[in-house]
């Protein structure tokens, strides 16, 4: 549907406006259906981003400030996000022994059991992404890349 039918504004400042706005409110879609999916499994969007990062360096643990650093939404407390997935059994704690002012983070074999059942869901499967054709999504990669420039 078109930007101007789901908000009900027919006319924009400039085609610029029109596109900052297009992508403001499909960055919210895409959190939202993205957080649809995710509640069967019981974990939010940074949460996920976490295992995903704890994926990505298992075996090795991680501080919190490479998860800091390598979060898709740097607003996100990474501390307390850790702190929910260690209720919940995701990921353990520990002190780092060559440095006891650090934090080592490890995955946990049932944190990486959860992203196994939740790999299915890659590639944006349920959000809309899967609308576009591999060539419109490297167009739409590179566009936004050349955004941040």
């Amino acid at each position: 549907m078109k930007i101007e039918d789901e908000i009900k504004q027919s006319a924009f400042r400039s085609e610029y406006h029109k596109a900052y706005i297009n992508l403001v409110y499909t960055s919210g879609y895409l959190e939202q259906a993205q957080a649809a999916l995710f509640k069967p499994f019981g974990i939010t969007l940074p949460q996920y981003n976490i295992l995903r990062i704890l994926r990505g360096q298992h075996p090795k643990p991680a501080t919190i400030s490479l998860l800091i650093e390598r979060m898709l939404d740097k607003t996100s407390n990474a501390s307390r996000i850790v702190d929910k997935l260690e209720a919940k059994e995701l990921v353990t704690r520990k002190q780092c022994p060559s440095d006891r002012r650090t934090v080592d983070v490890l995955i946990t074999e049932k944190g990486l059991e959860l992203l196994r059942q939740m790999d299915r869901l890659e590639g944006g499967k349920g959000t809309g992404l899967a609308n576009l054709t591999e060539e419109e999504a490297a167009q739409l990669n590179m566009l936004l890349d050349k955004i941040r420039d």
